[in-house]
């Protein structure tokens, strides 16, 4: 299994950025996936997850600016983000597997003000 995030990058305060999540022998639809994200000197702290019904668990800090999409016809897991602000700088992760067995590299935000 891998999964390779892409779509990182550096963005002003209010910007927006789409995460993109492609994975390799393993199939998205269906499946538990996840976005973390870890800030320097920080814990890997979860940004949402998607089960295998396509339910959602938003983190209380990116609610309503985040969206998590799957793209069964390309098996990618999307992440859109949405009115970045700096306290979202940090690298994200792609995760999935129930009990997140399987993780990506990480890619990097940088939200400056």
């Amino acid at each position: 299994v891998e999964l390779r995030e892409s779509g990182g990058g550096s963005v002003q305060a209010g910007g927006s950025l789409t995460l993109s999540c492609t994975a390799s022998d393993f199939t998205v639809s269906n499946s538990y996936m996840a976005w973390f994200r870890q800030a320097p000197g920080g814990e890997r702290d979860l940004v949402v997850r998607i089960n295998d019904d396509d339910v959602t668990t938003y983190a209380p800090r990116v609610k309503d600016r985040f969206t998590v999409a799957k793209d069964s016809a390309k098996n990618i897991l999307y992440l859109q983000m949405g009115s970045l602000l700096p306290e979202d700088t940090a690298t994200y992760y792609c995760a999935a597997g129930y009990g997140w067995p399987y993780w990506g590299q990480g890619t990097q935000v940088t939200v400056s003000s």
